[in-house]
């Protein structure tokens, strides 16, 4: 079996649509676009998006501004030196909120290694940094890794 003797299926292909052919074919005279208008005439046509004068849909949707990343991060960074800051023993995405470090809208957080942390301190956390975390762990502290909201 090769190409060479392939069988097409019955139908599989249709005649091409012979126009201007006398009225006897069905398709004479006007040639199936019929009498008068813009799309029967030859070298007419509407073009792309045209809605037959109403309003078309892009010019209805709002312009798209700006640029968006393909991998925009969906956590803010937070320090060793804002976590030094708090003076509590248990440092979370809310304590940061209420000491005025972080945005009320932020809703993940990730650690990083930036800065020094003298004090012993559970960190709870999206996401940690390794040498953040080995920072944390070297003063003594925990750290916890919480689901995001």
């Amino acid at each position: 079996m090769d190409l060479a003797n392939q069988v097409g299926f019955k139908n599989a292909t249709q005649k091409r649509k012979r126009v201007g052919r006398g009225e006897g074919s069905g398709l004479g005279k006007t040639s199936g676009r019929g009498s008068k208008g813009a799309n029967s005439r030859s070298g007419s046509g509407t073009r792309l998006g045209f809605e037959g004068g109403q309003m078309p849909l892009y010019r209805k949707l709002p312009k798209l501004r700006g640029f968006k990343a393909l991998e925009a991060k969906d956590y803010e960074v937070v320090t060793l030196a804002k976590i030094e800051k708090c003076a509590k023993d248990v440092v979370d995405i809310n304590v940061l909120k209420k000491l005025g470090l972080l945005k009320k809208s932020v809703k993940k957080i990730k650690v990083l290694a930036s800065g020094e942390l003298t004090k012993s301190v559970k960190v709870k956390a999206n996401y940690f940094s390794k040498n953040a975390v080995e920072l944390i762990e070297k003063a003594g502290g925990k750290t916890e890794v919480v689901d995001g909201q």
